[in-house]
């Protein structure tokens, strides 16, 4: 099925047709869905070029990988990323995947955007004072941050979770079960996310008179040998941690290990509380102590960003920086209970 015979087949022009199906608001609604079910019932396809040329869109979204010999992969990016590709598959957009090493991101975005293959981008593992928002800002493509960087003006378009806020809730939790000793393994300390889940950590332990020991904080890759190494150190402090804080279900997997191999029980001996992703594989419901976490969605997110995208992409007028924040469910399980006496 081609173009023509699809106009023929509805008594529409071609151009009426290219217009419906790339979302031009000058075509009514109804016509716009008759379109629509019709190109899906006869299994037609925009041709790419052609659709370029009527457009001036390239019908493509793009990010930077950050890449390099003995940088860690992250196994949360694959769970975030299937939710962009699920939105924009419904969109008919594709991905533009540019793999830069770690210190050289800002020139890959540049490329990618000169290149003119993309039509809008995305930057995440956003860190402090991040020099990639005021680049973004000067290029004038649509962009969208996932995450905030920490000590710049929140003045550009992004969607978050409330990390202060999560372990905030996280750590107040333990505090009301008596945990005075109370333990953070966190990701990277340069990256947003870990600076403000600490800075929530500490605030909750303020609010009682305490404080975070550095002794019992480790940054580190969220992985699952780390969740592993960092506990154990943990576990032979002269005074060790009665609960931890755990910044992902992967650290959290080798946090669990470590406990159970010092014969300690979790949720009597120690607690434990992660922030879960929702990773499709490492389920906390499903650990032989079912874990107590704060809980956002990577996929929804994904699935949220590529719309919001997309959207800003079609429009024809710039429009004003939108910015969410959203807020983690704090989910009691087994794994967490009163401090030991």
């Amino acid at each position: 099925m081609n173009l023509k015979q699809l106009s023929e087949l509805l008594g529409l022009s071609q151009t009426t047709i290219s217009r419906a199906i790339n979302g031009y608001p000058e075509v009514n609604e109804e016509t716009r869905k008759r379109v629509l079910k019709a190109a899906e019932e006869t299994g037609y396809r925009p041709n790419r070029a052609a659709q370029r040329l009527a457009t001036g869109r390239a019908g493509s979204i793009g990010l930077v990988m950050p890449t390099a010999a003995g940088h860690a992969s992250d196994v949360h990016f694959g769970e975030f990323l299937s939710g962009i590709g699920e939105e924009a598959l419904k969109h008919d957009f594709h991905f533009v995947i540019m793999p830069s090493h770690p210190r050289e991101e800002e020139q890959a975005i540049r490329w990618l955007v000169a290149s003119g293959s993309v039509d809008g981008y995305y930057l995440a593992y956003m860190r402090e004072k991040d020099p990639r928002i005021a680049m973004a800002k000067s290029l004038h493509v649509p962009f969208l941050i996932h995450g905030r960087s920490h000590g710049l003006q929140d003045d550009y378009p992004y969607l978050d979770v409330d990390n202060e806020g999560a372990f905030r809730d996280a750590t107040d939790l333990l505090l009301d079960l008596g945990h005075r000793r109370i333990a953070l393994l966190n990701g990277p300390r340069d990256l947003d996310f870990a600076i403000r889940r600490k800075l929530g950590t500490k605030a909750a332990l303020k609010a009682r008179g305490l404080s975070l020991d550095p002794a019992l904080t480790h940054h580190t890759a969220m992985t699952d040998e780390q969740g592993f190494r960092q506990m154990s150190a943990l576990l032979q402090e002269k005074d060790p941690p009665t609960a931890v804080l755990c910044a992902s279900t992967v650290l959290a997997l080798g946090a669990v290990r470590a406990i159970n191999l010092a014969g300690l029980r979790l949720g009597h001996d120690i607690s434990l509380v992660a922030h879960d992703d929702v990773l499709p594989l490492l389920k906390p419901e499903n650990f032989t102590v079912p874990l107590t976490t704060t809980r956002s969605s990577l996929r929804a997110a994904g699935i949220r960003i590529a719309e919001r995208l997309i959207a800003q992409i079609k429009r024809t007028e710039p429009q004003p920086a939108e910015q969410e924040l959203w807020k983690a469910d704090l989910v009691i399980r087994a794994s967490t209970g009163p401090a030991p006496r």
